[in-house]
């Protein structure tokens, strides 16, 4: 198998998903790839100051600053892409901005007429902590928010919301190195879409952004033909993960727990009502995040949860 570089570059940066964007590296099942990418609004320089303003990668900052596509040679429809986070490396500064948006739920949160809060991380990445200009201090636990391959319609789409379809901007903070993440490919080449990395999050992203940062990624690639389940699903070096996606938490809720009762189904050789039974005692339900125009939410199965006699 071979080890690709794929470095941070304009030429190899989009900031939407199209299944026409021209792939900027062609690699082997089982190959293995170093991706950087910038953070998610693709700053070039460091902040001098919580919020300062610096160049961008695109001026226009349509969506996420990305780094691919990447082809996966003999990917088709019916192919589940399997994704393999190595090693994530964040970039020694990373930041969060919270309260920029001015609706109804921040306005139930009392933060009406304010203006966005600001946050300068230092990130050592040797003591895996990241530290703010207030003094508090942070564990760091790197991982991708996007990771994805574009809608199998023709256009150019939006990378905020993520989708039953490719994935995309997950934002699920157990997909960290070691992690494998399954996505059903949706067009020829699975054209994958990496960036937005985060050094820290909580279940939800409830303030609207991480830790951003850039990040240096370190993926395997493979097809899978025979995988548990045919929707976006993880393994974890603890647990087993499915996930839902809906602007209507209780139909995400349905979709990750759904996929999760077909998963335990195939483990445990269970009729369908006796797997929800198992679930009530083992599974996890919760909200990957709120912040990017589709609820998120995954259920979690610990890999040691149920033993069989």
């Amino acid at each position: 198998m071979t080890t690709h570089q794929l470095p941070i570059a304009p030429g190899t940066a989009v900031q939407v998903l199209s299944r026409d964007t021209p792939a900027v590296l062609t690699v082997e099942p089982g190959d293995t790839v170093v991706v950087g990418s910038l953070d998610a609004w693709g700053h070039l320089e460091r902040q001098a100051a919580p919020g300062a303003v610096t160049p961008y990668r695109f001026e226009d900052r349509r969506g996420h600053a990305l780094t691919g596509p990447v082809e996966v040679a003999g990917a088709v429809p019916g192919d589940v892409l399997a994704v393999r986070f190595d090693a994530l490396e964040p970039a020694d500064w990373g930041w969060t901005a919270a309260g920029r948006r001015d609706d109804a739920f921040t306005r139930s949160l009392g933060l009406e007429g304010t203006g966005p809060a600001w946050l300068l991380w230092d990130l050592d990445r040797d003591a895996r902590t990241g530290t703010n200009q207030y003094g508090h201090t942070v564990d760091l636990a790197p991982f991708l928010g996007v990771v994805g391959l574009p809608p199998a319609e023709a256009g150019e789409f939006s990378t905020t919301p993520p989708r039953a379809g490719g994935g995309g901007n997950i934002d699920c903070r157990e997909l960290v190195a070691g992690s494998t993440l399954f996505l059903p490919v949706t067009v020829p080449g699975a054209l994958l879409h990496l960036g937005d990395g985060h050094a820290a999050q909580g279940d939800g992203e409830v303030g609207g952004t991480a830790i951003e940062c850039s990040m240096t990624s370190t993926v395997t690639l493979d097809l899978v033909r025979d995988a548990p389940l045919g929707s976006i699903h993880a393994v974890t070096p603890t647990s087993r993960i499915t996930f839902g996606f809906s602007a209507d938490l209780n139909v995400a809720t349905a979709e990750a727990l759904g996929a999760m009762l077909t998963w335990l189904q195939e483990l445990y050789s269970l009729e369908r009502k006796a797997a929800l039974g198992l679930a009530s005692a083992v599974v996890d339900l919760r909200v990957t995040q709120i912040a990017n125009q589709t609820w998120g939410v995954h259920a979690v199965l610990g890999l040691d949860a149920v033993r069989s006699g």
